[in-house]
């Protein structure tokens, strides 16, 4: 034996090995802040404050950090736990962790330094590569050792094998205990399609919205490019599938939401707006079926493999990277996917100044276009540069800026955030005077904000509608041809002036602008609905479905539409749809209670009513269940709760339990309260199956032509 084994002295460490996900992708400044954060979090938790110098060594690693401690396996997997604890608060730090028991040694370092290496130290790292963000992997040894415990037992996980370096392949078992952890199953662990090297570069993939980035050398360019390949076999709940016979057409993409890599949750904002933007430019190419924003946005944050999302979405084609946002400089990392086999068709990544942004929007838009061999014509019949609307009228990117804040707030639908929107879009606004989508998206907000919501005081609801009419009208005088600005207008004749046809006229020509849009299509659908077209309003409601398919609220209109022409199971098919997309969406088991009522179950329809989400709604709902099912006092509790809580804004609801009641006298006594305290329910009356009985009145002829949901009778020659 030599002198150099002789000194060789070998012991068994227990070793946490950590790793910050995306370290490489970060500026020089973040690498630091992300270190210095991490060292803190370690150094607070209770293993590392409570080991004594020579029972713990630390030894960092570049991007991490690996903690050797010499007492129990217990100690790495507590600290562990503390880590994951406190990261909690921290989502800008995305760490895995990886845990294993065995042999380490001292050796001195080129600065003549002691220092630790060893097996257990390699293999604790191999062990947290099989690993995502968040995830805490043990080696079976480690399991092993911790599993006869009460404490621990309930809290291991058994993955199964992993291929590691030079082929090896070891156990690992996944530690979580809710919160801390991540339960998901590790990308290593998913089922995979094989492909052939040359298809695609390799992909180092992470679980989660920030560590789902990837850094990949493309030697030949001499450049770098990234972007999320955030995709497991994990499913979304609650998300129906689309039917598998469906036939999937080629000429069909998702922009999925582009990953914000900063990390930084106050620039969320910025990668939500620019995956809006490609949605709204790429849904102008001819003969390309773009997904809209809501049913692409599903998928933010989730782990779901490829194929699932094609097959929910019903695309081909899936557009997904990450933008960073850096001061004055913008880095956008785009992939063009095959969504059946996450085959690579295209990548590119885009490093800019900010002032750049609309022209590389411009460029990626270009360049999907080519791949897809789909192109924008203009009205000459030749090839058109695919642009924005967004894109200011003096280039002002603080102006663009605000405009992508104030559609983060609006997307939001609460009255507070919609508040901080219109905020942003006038910021816009004062940035370029012409700005003619910031009017139309402020138009948009502010009627929004004076029309959905009962609880704000008249003035706000009156100066909101007031400002949400001038900003339409501004929007179409700086371009006639914006889409969002005749939108915004049809939303003012619909929802204030109750002027249907005009309000038919501002949704067509929007609807002939944007042909993809499902918000106006819907919006096209919910107008001829009002108008009794039930008809169309079902084929529009189809369509604006096809184009987003995973929005639940369509599918909501959608069951009105088809349970007012009697329609009853295509209508609980969409109800159900609905419920299965969003459990807590209001007027769900509303719609469903009623259907039953129509059925002929009122006892079903009682129970189904008593599940309503909405407060407002569940007592609707009640009110005619309750009578249905012959409870005459519990209907009239319900009745009274209505008028004594909501009389000026629910005449239309409280027509409806009287037209069930077969009451006609107060139905329309109700209905004229409705019109007078300017219910836009009333707007509704040819929809709803209740009232709708009394259809062949004189007096409920003589009221729809009153409010113009039925055209005026040809006066007699």
């Amino acid at each position: 034996m030599s002198d150099s084994d002789e000194n060789l002295r070998l012991e068994i460490g227990h070793v946490l090995f950590i790793d910050i996900v995306g370290y490489s992708n970060l500026l020089t400044e973040e690498q630091k802040e992300r270190l210095n954060q991490l060292t803190e979090i370690v150094l607070a938790t209770a293993p590392v404050r409570e080991a004594k110098d020579e029972q713990l060594v630390r030894l960092p690693t570049g991007d991490g950090m690996a903690l050797v401690f010499h007492h129990s396996a217990e100690e790495p997997a507590r600290c562990a736990l503390e880590i994951a604890e406190a990261l909690r608060k921290h989502p800008e730090l995305p760490v895995r962790m990886g845990i294993h028991s065995g042999p380490v040694s001292e050796v001195t370092d080129v600065s003549g330094r002691t220092n630790i290496a060893g097996a257990g130290i390699n293999m604790a790292q191999r062990v947290m590569d099989c690993g995502d963000a968040g995830h805490i992997l043990l080696s079976q040894h480690v399991a092993d050792d911790l599993m006869h415990s009460r404490q621990w037992a309930p809290r291991l996980h058994d993955l199964g094998d992993c291929e590691v370096k030079h082929g090896v392949r070891l156990h690992v078992v996944n530690l979580y205990a809710e919160p801390m952890g991540n339960a998901a199953l590790p990308q290593k662990f998913q089922p995979t399609t094989p492909k052939p090297v040359a298809e695609k570069p390799a992909r180092r993939s992470s679980v989660g919205w920030i560590a789902a980035l990837a850094l990949v050398a493309i030697l030949a360019a001499g450049a770098a490019w990234y972007f999320t390949p955030h995709r497991t076999a994990t499913p979304i709940a609650a998300t129906p599938e689309a039917p598998k016979s469906a036939p999937i057409p080629e000429k069909s993409l998702a922009v999925l939401p582009m990953v914000n890599s900063t990390g930084d949750p106050a620039n969320e904002y910025f990668s939500d707006g620019i995956s809006e933007e490609f949605i709204s430019s790429l849904s102008r190419l001819q003969d390309l079926k773009v997904v809209g924003r809501t049913s692409s946005f599903q998928f933010k944050g989730k782990t779901n493999d490829s194929k699932t999302i094609g097959e929910k979405l019903g695309v081909f084609y899936l557009l997904e990277g990450s933008v960073r946002k850096s001061a004055d400089r913008v880095r956008i990392a785009v992939a063009l996917i095959k969504s059946a086999d996450g085959a690579n068709v295209w990548s590119e990544t885009y490093e800019r100044e900010l002032k750049d942004i609309f022209a590389v929007q411009s460029e990626i838009g270009g360049a999907v276009a080519k791949q897809l061999k789909v192109a924008l014509l203009g009205s000459n019949g030749q090839t058109a540069p695919l642009t924005t609307a967004a894109t200011p009228s003096n280039q002002n990117v603080e102006a663009y800026n605000a405009l992508l804040q104030g559609n983060f707030y609006y997307e939001r639908r609460t009255a507070e955030d919609n508040r901080k929107a219109i905020g942003y879009y006038e910021e816009a606004i004062r940035l370029d005077p012409r700005y003619a989508l910031a009017y139309a998206k402020l138009s948009l907000a502010a009627s929004y904000l004076g029309t959905n919501y009962g609880s704000i005081a008249t003035k706000e609801r009156e100066e909101a509608i007031a400002r949400g009419r001038a900003a339409a009208e501004r929007a179409l005088d700086l371009d006639p041809n914006l889409a969002a600005a005749h939108e915004a207008k049809g939303r003012i004749l619909q929802n204030v002036d109750f002027d249907f046809t005009g309000a038919e006229a501002e949704y067509r020509r929007a609807l002939a602008l944007a042909p993809q849009d499902p918000s106006v299509t819907l919006a096209l659908a919910t107008q001829m609905s009002r108008l009794g077209r039930l008809n169309e309003a079902v084929a529009l409601g189809q369509a604006a479905i096809a184009l987003d398919p995973l929005r639940s609220g369509t599918q909501l209109n959608l069951a009105l539409f088809l349970t007012a022409l009697g329609r009853y199971d295509e209508a609980e098919a969409a109800l159900r749809k609905a419920i299965a997309l969003q459990p807590q969406s209001a007027t769900s088991y509303a719609q469903l209670a009623i259907l039953q009522i129509l059925r002929g179950n009122p006892a079903a329809a009682v129970e189904l009513a008593k599940q309503e989400t909405d407060p407002f709604w569940r007592t609707d709902a009640l009110a005619l269940a309750h009578f249905a099912h012959g409870d005459r006092a519990e209907a009239d509790a319900e009745l009274k709760n209505m008028i004594d809580e909501n009389a000026d804004e629910a005449g239309s609801q409280i027509a409806q339990v009287y037209a069930l009641r077969k009451e006609p006298e107060k139905v329309f006594e109700w209905l004229d309260h409705a019109w007078t305290t300017h219910d836009a329910g009333v707007n509704e009356m040819l929809l709803d199956p209740f009232l709708r009985a009394y259809k062949d009145d004189p007096r409920f002829i003589a009221f729809a032509q009153k409010i113009g949901v039925m055209p005026k009778a040809a006066a007699k020659p």
